[in-house]
């Protein structure tokens, strides 16, 4: 590894990486106009006014923003109905409401892209809690993924001779050493269940993954997805909350179980939050794409100074998580702690490893966001945990990214000067 570069030698390494990338950053604004054309048809098809950010409080009757909001993500998912609300506390949260809006005692969920999110551990009951999945009778098992994707033949041999009610898929990585799951595969794999058993629920994790590429699964076959909006359909602007869309039956089920049955979908007060779900989904096209060059401008940064990454700067990509596989734990700790020193809020915090809820492992996280765990801000985290592997997300704009891509390495390579 290379160690002691000046201020200047590192803006020319980063600078003559970027020119290397410049094709590479073509195919992400190609991408991003196709997102913001879509975006933008659904804001038209379902005639946004000014009125739509008006806000209920309460009990959330005939709050007619929440309705638009709705609709507009139903049209740009391609899907039967939405449900998006800032009363989802987090991505994890929404996944947990579907989970258990669609599952009943002695249903059986089947995960065929490995372990899920360790948030996600007793929520299924893979870590024991009185409150998860298993504690109400619901069965869980998993298919791992061979050589970065599905096995089917272990899924075709399981579906035949198990009752499955849903089969949930993770897209991105989370803190595995796998690769994230494209859309072609997604296709190509809910085509296979499909053809198997029609009845069979197909729940996509979508976190990480929208706007990525041209599709989303909806479009794809998918029954009903799930993603927060302090990740990439807030666009930075959405200060909490998360969505489901999917087939109109599965989404009332969601609904009611969020809310409280035989009301569902029509209470849930905005509290003001309207205008922020909507002007953060129209920059998100734009802010995904920033994520992602600098998400690609990383990886060639940190493979030219001799470190793993995965994925490489020009390989096709599924989310805008970047990893760097430091196999040190100190080098990990700095990386992110110049991360943190890169960015706008709380710059001079020096971040510490730490047990966080719903992790066995210590975590080191930056995140100097204007919203709390906000991941489409630039941040980074990682378990403290072999081989050491630092998960680089996020950038409101490319040019803070490239920025905080600047101090993390000054950080890194000069050890805590």
């Amino acid at each position: 590894m290379i160690n002691n570069l000046t201020d200047e030698e590192i803006y020319a390494l980063i600078e003559k990486s970027e020119a290397s990338c410049a094709e590479e950053f073509k195919k992400v604004d190609k991408i991003c106009f196709l997102n913001s054309k879509k975006v933008l048809a659904s804001f038209q098809a379902n005639n946004v006014t000014e009125s739509a950010f008006n806000s209920t409080t309460g009990y959330g009757y005939n709050d007619l923003g929440r309705e638009v909001i709705e609709q507009v993500f139903k049209t740009i998912f391609a899907a039967e109905d939405a449900l998006v609300r800032n009363q989802f506390i987090s991505g994890s949260h929404a996944l947990t409401v579907c989970f258990f809006a669609l599952l009943r005692p002695n249903d059986l969920l089947l995960s065929i892209s490995g372990k899920p999110y360790d948030t996600l551990d007793e929520v299924i009951g893979i870590k024991e809690n009185a409150s998860s999945l298993k504690s109400f009778g619901v069965k869980y098992a998993q298919i791992d993924l061979v050589n970065d994707d599905f096995d089917y033949e272990k899924i075709e041999s399981f579906i035949t001779s198990n009752k499955v009610k849903v089969i949930e898929i993770q897209r991105s990585k989370g803190y595995s050493t796998r690769k994230s799951l494209s859309i072609e595969k997604i296709q190509k794999v809910i085509s296979f269940i499909k053809n198997i058993d029609k009845d069979i629920i197909i729940m996509i994790d979508n976190c990480y993954c929208e706007f990525v590429c041209e599709k989303e699964p909806c479009e794809v076959g998918a029954d009903i997805i799930v993603g927060s909006l302090i990740k990439n359909l807030g666009g930075g602007i959405a200060s909490n909350g998360a969505y489901i869309v999917g087939r109109h039956d599965l989404v009332a089920l969601c609904a009611e179980r969020l809310t409280l049955p035989g009301e569902g979908k029509e209470v849930g007060p905005s509290l003001g939050a309207n205008k922020q779900i909507l002007q953060g989904l129209y920059f998100a096209p734009s802010v995904v794409a920033s994520s992602l060059k600098t998400a690609i401008l990383t990886a060639k940064v940190m493979e030219e100074l001799g470190f793993e990454v995965e994925p490489r700067f020009n390989e096709k990509r599924a989310d805008i998580v970047q990893n760097i596989i430091f196999r040190d734990k100190d080098k990990l700790v700095e990386f992110t702690r110049g991360i943190q020193n890169g960015s706008a809020i709380d710059s001079n915090a020096l971040v510490e490893p730490s047990a966080m809820p719903g992790y066995d492992d210590k975590i080191i996280m930056a995140s100097g966001s204007f919203t709390q765990g906000s991941s489409i801000e630039l941040s980074c985290d990682g378990p403290l945990r072999e081989p050491f592997i630092a998960y680089m997300q996020g950038s409101l704009t490319y040019d803070y990214g490239k920025l905080g891509l600047f101090k993390a390495v000054k950080r890194l390579l000069n050890e805590k000067k």
